[in-house]
C-alpha cells in the first residue's frame, strides 16, 4: 500500500469538514451504517493526485430497499454506480496486513450507488466535505466469500434501460482491488480516530465507470453473480 493521502491537508481539511457534517446529521437523528469510497479508478486519482479513494460516510436514512423508485427532481447530475458493497465480521486494525483485512470481511454483495454530482470534480476538500456526493444506496444479498481471490469466480452485468452495459471480466479493474481498498479506508480512518467495526459495510466503488442519468433512464440493475442482482426505477 503506498501514498500518505491521509497526511495530505487537503484530505484532512476534507475529512474534518466531512465529521462535522456528520455530527450534525447524527444530531438529527441518523446512525452510520458503514462507509464508501469515490474517484479510485486510475484515472480519477491521477487527475486528483490522489494515491487511495477518498472516503466517506453511509446513513441509515440514504438506505433504500431493493427495486426502489426514485425521484430526481430536483437534483443536479445524478450518477447510479453499480458496487461491491463488503460486510465486516470483525473490527479491522488501523493498519492491517492483506491477509487481517481479508479476514475481517464476512461477506459480499451487489449494491448500486445514487449520487448528486452538486459541486466541483477538482476539489478535493470541497467532495469529502459533502460527503461525496452521496444520496442513496441499495444493497442487494451478501454472501459470505473468501479473499483473496474471491472474486475470480464472480460475473457482473449491469442492464440500463433494457441495454447491457459493458462490465469489465475483471471486477476491480476499475475499483482497484478491494483489499488494497479496505486497507486505504482502514488506514484514513484511523487518522481521524475512527476504523472499519464489525457490521460496518464499505462499498468500494463503481465496476463501471460511473452512469449519468438523464430524463430518459428509468431503471438500472446490477447482478454479480452467483450471488444476486439489485435493482432501482426511476421518476419524476
Amino acid at each position: 500500500m503506498t501514498g500518505l493521502d491521509h497526511e495530505d491537508p487537503r484530505i484532512v481539511a476534507g475529512m474534518r469538514r466531512q465529521f462535522a457534517l456528520f455530527e450534525e446529521r447524527r444530531r438529527g437523528g441518523v446512525r452510520r451504517i458503514g462507509w464508501k469510497v469515490g474517484f479510485g479508478a486510475p484515472a480519477a486519482k491521477e487527475k486528483l493526485k490522489i494515491a487511495m479513494p477518498l472516503v466517506g460516510f453511509l446513513l441509515d436514512a440514504a438506505v433504500l430497499p431493493d427495486g426502489a423508485s426514485v425521484s430526481l427532481a430536483g437534483w443536479n447530475r445524478p450518477v447510479a454506480e453499480p458496487e461491491i458493497a463488503v460486510e465486516f465480521g470483525r473490527d479491522v486494525p488501523a493498519q492491517p496486513s492483506e491477509d487481517e483485512a481479508a479476514h475481517a470481511i464476512a461477506a459480499i454483495g451487489p449494491a448500486i450507488e445514487l449520487a448528486d454530482i452538486d459541486g466541483p470534480m477538482d476539489d478535493v476538500e470541497s467532495i469529502l466535505a459533502g460527503d461525496i456526493f452521496q444520496r442513496h444506496v441499495i444493497f442487494g444479498p451478501r454472501r459470505a466469500i473468501e479473499l483473496p481471490g474471491g472474486l475470480a469466480g464472480l460475473t457482473g452485468e449491469v442492464i440500463r434501460n433494457d441495454r447491457a452495459v459493458p462490465v469489465p471480466a475483471d471486477l476491480e479493474a476499475n475499483t482497484g482491488r478491494i483489499l488494497e481498498t479496505v486497507r486505504g479506508v482502514s488506514l484514513t480512518l484511523a487518522r481521524f480516530g475512527e476504523g472499519l467495526r464489525a457490521g460496518d459495510i464499505l462499498i468500494a466503488g463503481s465496476v463501471t465507470p460511473p452512469l449519468m442519468l438523464t430524463a430518459d433512464d428509468t431503471h438500472i440493475s446490477w447482478a454479480l453473480q452467483p450471488i444476486g442482482k439489485v435493482a432501482a426505477g426511476f421518476g419524476g
